[in-house]
């Protein structure tokens, strides 16, 4: 189990995380906590499906939302810092996106997931497009933003491993 396997490795690193969640709806969350012993190292989380609550919980900006909206890297990116910030965890994960039916452009298309990974003072975002059915892109969402914590902190910086800018899964 992935989520088990991050438990032991924040422990190694005396870290402590948390979770802001949009398109996951609690999802992540719910998959952390379900590994025994979380609670020595998840702080907890939020989901602020709302810019609103992004803005008022995390203090992601109204500029940001503004200019690049909701489902972003700049604004995954600010609600990693700011669930960071606000828990004072030194690891936190983020999850913004259109998990469908509805809600997709040509430019950010049903499935488009932004998800970030703060690991001390490095932020990663990568940008991912599930297919599938909206339970299908959030559980996706799920487990793409546990895997990509997991090699962080096995490996520092998540650049230097083979994510894809874009990647694209499936759901058979």
């Amino acid at each position: 189990m992935i989520a088990q396997e991050i438990g032991t490795l924040l422990l190694e690193q005396n870290y402590t995380i948390t979770t802001a969640e949009s398109c996951t709806a609690g999802l992540l969350s719910s998959a952390i906590a379900e590994v025994p012993g979380a609670s020595e190292w998840f702080l907890g989380g939020w989901v602020t499906y709302s810019n609103a609550l992004k803005m008022s919980e995390l203090g992601v900006s109204k500029v940001l939302l503004d200019n690049y909206g909701a489902v972003s890297s700049d604004v995954a990116t600010a609600m990693a810092q700011g669930a960071s910030e606000a828990s004072g965890s030194n690891v936190a994960l983020s999850t913004t996106g259109i998990a469908g039916p509805t809600g997709g452009s040509d430019e950010k298309p049903v499935g488009t997931v932004f998800i970030g990974c703060k690991v001390q003072d490095v932020i990663q975002v990568r940008e991912f497009r599930f297919l599938g059915l909206r339970n299908e892109v959030q559980q996706l969402a799920t487990q793409a933003a546990i895997e990509m914590l997991r090699l962080q902190l096995i490996c520092k910086h998540v650049d230097t491993l083979s994510w894809q800018h874009g990647e694209v899964f499936h759901v058979d």
